[in-house]
């Protein structure tokens, strides 16, 4: 359904956007999205995120926005796929394994922040 998911390339535009339309001089930086090709993401969240970057923009002793996407929980299960190609191109043979992975928690990039407002809903009530 459109109208509940926005696409990765809308929401970075949208992200972008809420920059400009405070202050087109800002600089703008968004982290944690880098390795994906493609995704789905919450239309309600964009919206409050825009309005979050729009409010952070609009201040006019912050001269760059940073956009930081973390894990909600630090540890994560993935999947990992080894495949053998041959010259040709094919995939011959792959084999499955699992990995957990332990992310930084967001305390790791709020050190030295002046004024942290938490706006999160608690784990299981988003």
């Amino acid at each position: 359904m459109k109208l509940m998911h926005t696409s990765l390339p809308e929401f970075m535009l949208k992200i972008m956007q809420a920059v400009i339309k405070r202050s087109p001089n800002k600089k703008l930086e968004v982290r944690g999205l880098e390795n994906l090709k493609s995704a789905k993401m919450q239309s309600l969240r964009t919206g409050r995120i825009e309005s979050a970057v729009e409010e952070v923009a609009n201040d006019k002793d912050i001269d760059r926005v940073e956009v930081i996407v973390l894990p909600r929980v630090p540890e994560t299960m993935h999947t990992v796929i080894v495949k053998g190609i041959d010259k040709y191109g094919n995939a011959k043979k792959a084999i499955l394994e699992v990995i957990n992975i332990i992310h930084p928690t967001e305390e790791a990039e709020l050190e030295n922040c002046e004024e942290i407002i938490d706006r999160r809903p608690q784990l299981g009530r988003h």
